[in-house]
């Protein structure tokens, strides 16, 4: 029998070619999965309650707060965007068994079994920033969305900042009106066009039943947020809004500042903690619109102020505050504070 060398060197080129074409080919994840600590799952009983983190730097005492509360078990992260530069900072904060960060940037990855199956097991889940839009549209409708809601009704506690609380709230601010070159919806932006399409605000999609009638806002003071926050509740309370579905009448708000947070307990009782502090807002008269010129006119609202180590309770809707009224009359903003503060 006469051998070809050639005929069999190209023969195991090819294998290798096509062995190398098969490993590239093979399909890659629609989401990135990061785990520090025990592959294995573990199974404990969580203790309910809700980090509200207002964004900025994070607040080690929040973040033990959420762990301590996993009992032992495994603490989510989830976020649309970044990297998994969580796990190295919450794993030494507590004993847990394993701290993991889920980056789910599509509605594919959302839809992922593998995702459903780790929000499941999950013993404390933690929403990070970034764009709340991201959330929104990738999320709803999704196991990720349904998981995190079956977590809450079990007894997970549940964390979020910046965009993570934006998306706490029964109602959120979405930000799915804003463009890629926009500025930052600021206060003046927003009482500059109070019925403009940048004021985008959507309802259920988390389902906490003490942030019921709540939308909630970040980087409060640091963004000037607090005009923005009134419109808002204008928004939610027109009477007859298109965007009002009964019975989830009035709507208040909650603004907290950077570096602060709000540490809620399912009964309502919060205390405050960090640098800074939250503002707890109640409209008390509703204003209108001017149809000629868009201003809005006549809104009142009663912001409560609660320092760090201060107490609210959001079924009380009083604590530990400073009370004063805002109204707000075209482009001006009054208020009861001495100096005519906001904040």
């Amino acid at each position: 029998m006469v051998r070809h060398p050639f005929r069999a060197l190209y023969a195991c080129s090819l294998v290798i070619l096509l062995f190398s074409m098969g490993c590239a080919a093979q399909p890659t994840k629609p989401y990135q999965y990061f785990r520090v600590g025990s592959a294995q799952d573990a199974v404990t009983q969580p203790q309910a309650g809700f980090a509200l983190m207002g964004g900025g730097s994070d607040l080690d005492e929040a973040f033990r707060w959420l762990c301590e509360r996993a009992h032992g078990g495994d603490f989510l992260i989830l976020r649309a965007a970044g990297t998994d530069a969580y796990n190295p900072y919450v794993q030494p904060l507590c004993k847990l068994n394993s701290v993991a960060t889920l980056v789910l940037p599509t509605r594919e990855a959302a839809m992922d079994p593998f995702v459903a199956k780790t929000v499941a097991e999950a013993e404390a889940i933690f929403i990070a920033g970034g764009d709340q839009a991201n959330y929104i549209r990738y999320w709803t409708g999704t196991p990720v969305q349904e998981g995190i809601n079956a977590a809450i009704k079990r007894g997970v506690p549940l964390g979020g900042t910046s965009a993570g609380l934006a998306v706490m709230g029964e109602w959120a601010y979405s930000a799915e009106g804003d463009k890629p070159d926009d500025p930052n919806l600021d206060s003046k932006l927003a009482l500059s066009d109070p019925m403009g399409p940048r004021v985008t605000l959507v309802h259920g999609f988390l389902e906490i039943p003490v942030l019921k009638g709540i939308i909630t806002d970040s980087h409060f003071v640091k963004r000037d947020r607090m005009v923005r926050l009134l419109v808002f509740l204008f928004r939610l309370n027109e009477p007859g809004g298109k965007e009002i579905p009964p019975p989830s009448f009035p709507i208040r708000g909650i603004g907290i500042e950077e570096q602060a947070a709000v540490l809620l307990e399912p009964d309502g009782d919060a205390r405050v903690v960090g640098v800074g502090g939250a503002y707890f807002a109640e409209q008390v008269f509703g204003g209108f619109v001017q149809k000629l010129s868009d201003r809005l006119t006549g809104l009142k609202v009663i912001v409560q102020k609660v320092k760090t180590g201060g107490w609210f309770n959001l079924k009380q809707w009083n604590g530990d505050a400073v009370s004063y009224e805002l109204a707000i009359h075209g482009r001006k903003v009054a208020s009861s504070q001495a100096g005519g503060s906001q904040y």
